[in-house]
C-alpha cells in the first residue's frame, strides 16, 4: 500500500474510532496509537497529521456540505465509516492544496478507502456525494493534464518560421 493511502487508512481508522465512542475519547492518542499500530516507520508521517488536522479544523464546514450533498441522508444515519470517507474526501477536494493532491486523486483515494473500510455501495455514496461537491465546485483541474503535441508538421512549420526571424 502506497504511504499516503495508508496514511488515509490510519486517519480514517482514528476519526472511526473517535466519531464511534461519540468524540469523547482524545483524538491525538487514537491517532498516536494507529500510527504506531498501523503505521510504523511510515515514511512522511506528517502528511497524516496534517490531514487529521485538516478534517477537525473543518469538520463543521464538511458536515454542513455533507447534509447538502446527500440531502436523503441526515449525518447521523451514515454509516460512521462512510461519513469519515466523506470528510476525508471533501477536505483533500475543497482545503488540501491542489498540487499535493489534485481533486481527481482526492476523490478517487476517498471511493478506494470507503471499498476497503465500507460497505457493499459505500464506493458509489462517497463517488456520489464528492462527484456532486466537485461539479457545484465548478470541476476545478478537469481539463488538467499532458499538454497534446503538436504534429511533426506543424513543428517544422514553427522552425522555418523561427529561422527567418533570425536575422
Amino acid at each position: 500500500m502506497a504511504t499516503r493511502q495508508l496514511c488515509r487508512s490510519i486517519v480514517l481508522q482514528a476519526l472511526y474510532e473517535w466519531d464511534f465512542h461519540k468524540q469523547k475519547e482524545d483524538l491525538i492518542a487514537v491517532m498516536e496509537r494507529d500510527m504506531q499500530e498501523f503505521g510504523p516507520g511510515i515514511d512522511e508521517p506528517e502528511f497524516a497529521w496534517k490531514l487529521l488536522k485538516g478534517v477537525i479544523d473543518h469538520k463543521k464546514e464538511l458536515d454542513t456540505i455533507i447534509t447538502k450533498a446527500a440531502p436523503d441522508w441526515p449525518l447521523e444515519q451514515i454509516a460512521i465509516m462512510d461519513r469519515n470517507a466523506l470528510r476525508i474526501g471533501l477536505y483533500e477536494l475543497l482545503f488540501a492544496d491542489r498540487n499535493e493532491v489534485p481533486p481527481k486523486v482526492a476523490i478517487n483515494e476517498a471511493i478506494e478507502i470507503s471499498k476497503n473500510y465500507g460497505g457493499p455501495n459505500s464506493g458509489k455514496f462517497i463517488n456520489g456525494v464528492l462527484g456532486t461537491v466537485y461539479r457545484e465546485i465548478g470541476e476545478p483541474g478537469k481539463d488538467d493534464g499532458p499538454k497534446p503535441k503538436a504534429d511533426a508538421k506543424e513543428e517544422q512549420k514553427e522552425e522555418k518560421t523561427e529561422k527567418k526571424l533570425k536575422p
